[in-house]
């Protein structure tokens, strides 16, 4: 049997963003390394593919136009996933969720926004279980 195929969308937020031990700033993460990064997702019987915004954006800046291109990002991928996680920040997620609940309405495939408190790459984050 065929293992279900997972799109990861990354918008912004603190999930996906780690700390530069450093400067402490944060910076986001690379997601093309994620499986590398954080082998539990290895422990889910799926295929993952990311895609990230090219600038990520803070969930307090995003506009109808950000939730168009969620919308859009999904519809282009829709034949090849079998599933989406949106990673966005958590300041604004319930205004994207309800829009992208109008935006996409029909779809017969799972969309689900989370995001976290800590980045992922902090300690005790609750990115991982998120």
């Amino acid at each position: 049997m065929k293992k279900p195929h997972i799109l990861l969308v990354y918008i912004g937020g603190t999930i996906g963003m780690i700390r530069d031990f450093s400067s402490g700033a944060l910076r986001a993460f690379d997601f093309d390394k994620l499986l590398k990064q954080i082998p539990e997702l290895n422990l889910l019987d799926c295929t993952m593919e990311t895609i990230s915004l090219s600038e990520p954006q803070d969930s307090s800046n995003l506009s109808p136009t950000h939730w168009g291109l969620m919308a859009e990002i999904i519809e282009s991928h829709y034949a090849q996933a079998d599933g989406f996680v949106v990673l966005h920040g958590s300041d604004t997620m319930a205004y994207s969720a309800s829009a992208l609940s109008f935006m996409l309405q029909g779809l017969n495939k799972p969309v689900i926004l989370t995001g976290s408190q800590l980045p992922i790459g902090d300690l005790r984050t609750d990115a991982k279980e998120n």
